[in-house]
């Protein structure tokens, strides 16, 4: 019998790659839709999918149980599926040699936390005088 902690890690590392995978073709899928080769149908359902795929409002919210999570696990793999088995290839060559450039980029934390404190300090600003003059009864 096989130790399940033996399997864990290629487990673990195949669910990472499968992510990362998902994570490369919804933006390749973005960039499909934006090229004027692709077929207008076709550019309409990546809009579609990539829209929902990166979009922090789902079909079926996620804190419903099994279902919210479900819904991500199907309609985001399946619209990607068809999306690239319905664009033509050269549209999604180049829409890949984009995507694998923009995911390739290095990303800086200190740059989103700045980004990030720059809105909370809008935020209150606002909110401060906001309240300072009445707008809210």
């Amino acid at each position: 019998m096989a130790d399940p902690a033996a399997t864990t890690p290629s487990r673990l590392s195949r669910l990472k790659t499968w992510a990362r995978g998902i994570k490369r073709d919804v933006v390749t899928v973005y960039f499909a839709a934006r090229d004027p080769q692709a077929p207008l149908g076709v550019r309409i359902l990546a809009w579609a999918v990539a829209a929902y795929a990166l979009s922090p409002i789902d079909l079926i919210p996620d804190f419903i149980p099994v279902l919210g999570y479900l819904d991500d696990l199907l309609i985001v793999p399946l619209g990607l599926w068809l999306v690239m088995r319905l664009m033509p290839d050269e549209v999604l060559a180049n829409a890949r040699i984009k995507a694998d450039a923009l995911l390739a980029k290095p990303r800086s934390l200190f740059a989103a936390v700045c980004f990030v404190l720059i809105w909370i300090f809008l935020g209150f600003y606002l909110a401060r005088r906001w309240l300072g003059a009445g707008f809210i009864p």
